[in-house]
């Protein structure tokens, strides 16, 4: 890891409370802040809202306020959320103060007097909810924002435009040299197909005689700046540029922006060649992640499916929520929620596994040994294995923090805790104690004991409240329970651990699932009378060329995304591709299309493929599974998912 980290949350919206989406980016970067701290790391973690616009305004207007009054009394949920949640950020910044609008309004004249902002008609049709414009080529049917589906207004007016065309080739050429700019790869492809069309200049301003409330230009009184092009400076307005420029080259560089894959194009088109304009380095990284769904659909207010925050936390707790959503979704990739989902992952691994780990070591150490482990004899091999995997579980988590594979650092971890209780069972300490075999109790007990320090030490950023618990119930001071540094981690001795372990309440009471009663009534007898009963399979005659519903359903098609392409040296028809098919199920397939599509064409594509189709060797590759095209003698197309934004590893039919 780099020696400074500076994580950066999208600025949110002030027009209404926060859901589960600003909840993960914040974890999120919360997570990946602690760790890093914990890497000994010199860390900055920056998040806020975002205050100007005609969302806020007209939130403003239907609630009866002026916009800083409905700024004021909604950017409080955010904050006390935060708060609720255990965020440790280091700053937070809101784009009406005079910090933010002073460098805005600093970089717009220096913009303006170098002739990379000019002044023109423009006639084009913008979105409310999204705050954008568009051309008539993007519109859905005529006039929906191809965003939100909501239809949007035309509108004809003399506004200010950022020279963003001039910085097309280099924007392409910096992203292609640049693999880790933009996260995961299949996003820069997706940028990267975005910008083979031409790059029109950026609409920076609205005049005020439509929208008041915004950074006024420096250069026109009656125009305010565009929302988009203000709030996006705050990433470096909130660490000094302009001000304090010692503390902004110090963390600028190593910059990652967490952004949810709907403001992908805003960050990885607009704001680089903004920065360009400007004259400044690029952040190291801007990470898309997936969105939260319910089911296969996206939360939105308007299906009535979004799930706040504040109650997960206050009927479940605050770590148990935090541990979901980092354990469930893996960065880059979209996750579904239910809460089922969540009470089956708390039960089993906060309940069954971790918490009852805890409670068998504790118990069997203070009925044995009043709490004090004695200095235990050398170790066996099992006991050693043990603490080896414990040991690097610590390197398997950096590693995969480096690469934003979160989700696959915490399962290394929980592997441990499930080895520690199948060690438990393998030693049966139980036994040993009633046997009086007190030198192995102890080496078993101790091993254990020292298995779950490792754990919660490598849990603390996730689940801050509940591992300090753990390590008390563990008998650590406070000065051992504020050593979850990496380095402290891995230095387990094996000597006497003078402390005295203290039992107390569960860590993660089992929750239980009540299953709703599904008996259904009773039908009445005229009714049953009628009923006609389908004919078994086996007495159906299938004329040659048909199939049974039972054949049809052995083929199991699943959404998957296309991660990677490449064309095969000396066959004009194959390409090479790596698909997602979710859950870690990343293959290798090759198939028959690089006539019709570019390598660069597919990837971040969500094509539907059979997923249980025998491996084959073709062209030298392993083939495991085949896409479904639509093709004639002329053409082919795609098999695709609406819009591809469904997430790998549905089932399809």
């Amino acid at each position: 890891m780099s020696s400074t980290f500076y994580v950066t949350t999208p600025i949110y919206y002030v027009n209404d409370k926060p859901h589960i989406g600003h909840a993960y980016t914040t974890v999120l970067a919360d997570v990946l802040a602690r760790y890093h701290r914990a890497a000994g790391d010199d860390v900055w973690f920056l998040t806020g809202t975002d205050e100007h616009g005609q969302k806020v305004q007209k939130a403003a207007e239907k609630n009866g306020m002026t916009p800083i009054q409905q700024c004021d009394s909604t950017v409080v949920r955010f904050q006390e959320l935060w708060k609720r949640l255990g965020i440790t950020n280091d700053d937070f910044i809101r784009t009406t103060e005079d910090r933010h609008k002073k460098i805005v309004q600093a970089i717009l004249q220096d913009l303006f007097d170098r002739d990379l902002i000019y002044k023109a008609e423009y006639k084009g049709y913008y979105c409310v909810a999204c705050e954008r414009f568009f051309t008539e080529k993007d519109l859905l049917e005529g006039n929906l924002c191809p965003d939100c589906q909501r239809p949007v207004d035309t509108i004809v007016e003399s506004n200010y435009f950022f020279r963003m065309s001039n910085y097309q080739d280099w924007l392409i050429q910096y992203i292609t040299e640049h693999p880790d700019f933009i996260q995961p790869a299949f996003r820069a492809n997706e940028t990267l197909g975005f910008l083979r069309k031409p790059l029109e200049d950026l609409c920076i301003s609205r005049p005020k005689s439509r929208l008041s409330w915004g950074i006024e230009l420096p250069f026109d009184r009656d125009y305010v700046c565009y929302v988009w092009f203000d709030a996006l400076i705050n990433y470096i307005s909130a660490i000094g540029y302009g001000a304090d420029q010692a503390r902004f080259e110090r963390y600028w560089t190593s910059c990652m922006h967490l952004i949810g894959k709907d403001i992908l194009t805003t960050h990885s088109v607009y704001w680089p060649t903004m920065l360009r304009a400007i004259g400044l380095p690029m952040p190291k990284t801007i990470f898309a992640h997936g969105w939260w769904l319910t089911g296969s659909r996206k939360m939105s207010k308007s299906l009535g499916n979004v799930v706040n925050p504040m109650d997960m936390a206050d009927k479940y707790g605050v770590d148990a929520f935090r541990y979901f959503l980092l354990a469930a979704m893996t960065p880059g990739n979209d996750a579904s929620f239910t809460e089922e989902d969540f009470l089956q992952r708390f039960n089993t691994d906060l309940a069954n596994d971790l918490g009852n780990l805890l409670s068998r070591v504790v118990k069997l150490s203070i009925k044995n040994f009043g709490g004090t482990l004695p200095t235990p004899p050398p170790l066996q091999p099992l006991e050693m294995e043990l603490l080896s995997k414990a040991a690097l579980a610590i390197k398997q988590l950096e590693n995969e923090l480096n690469s934003m594979k979160l989700d696959r650092g915490i399962a290394a971890v929980m592997n441990v805790v499930r080895e520690a209780n199948k060690f438990l069972e393998r030693t049966a300490p139980w036994t040993l104690a009633k046997e009086g075999k007190t030198d192995r109790l102890a080496a078993v007990l101790y091993t254990a004991a020292k298995t779950l320090e490792i754990v919660s030490g490598l849990l603390f950023p996730i689940m801050p409240e509940k591992m300090t618990l753990l390590r008390r119930s563990l008998g650590l001071s406070e000065e051992e329970i504020a050593k979850t540094d990496f380095a402290s981690l891995s230095e387990f001795a094996n000597g006497d651990m003078r402390r005295t372990m203290v039992d107390m309440p569960p860590l993660f009471p089992r929750i239980q699932i009540e299953k709703p009663e599904e008996a259904a009534p009773a039908k009445p007898e005229k009714q049953k009378k009628q009923e006609i009963k389908a004919p078994k399979t086996k007495d159906v005659v299938v004329p040659e060329g048909m199939v049974t519903i039972e054949q049809f359903f052995k083929t199991q098609l699943r959404t998957a995304r296309v991660l990677e392409a490449e064309r095969i040296e000396g066959k004009t028809r194959l390409l090479h591709l790596k698909v997602d098919l979710g859950n870690g199920d990343v293959r290798s397939l090759v198939a028959g299309i690089a006539q019709q599509y570019a390598p660069e064409d597919v990837i971040g594509k969500t094509i539907v493929v059979v997923a249980n189709l025998m491996p084959a060797k073709i062209a030298g590759f392993e083939s495991c599974g085949m896409l479904l095209a639509a093709k004639n003698e002329t053409s082919l197309k795609l098999v695709t998912v609406d819009g591809g934004d469904a997430e790998p590893g549905l089932q399809v039919g």
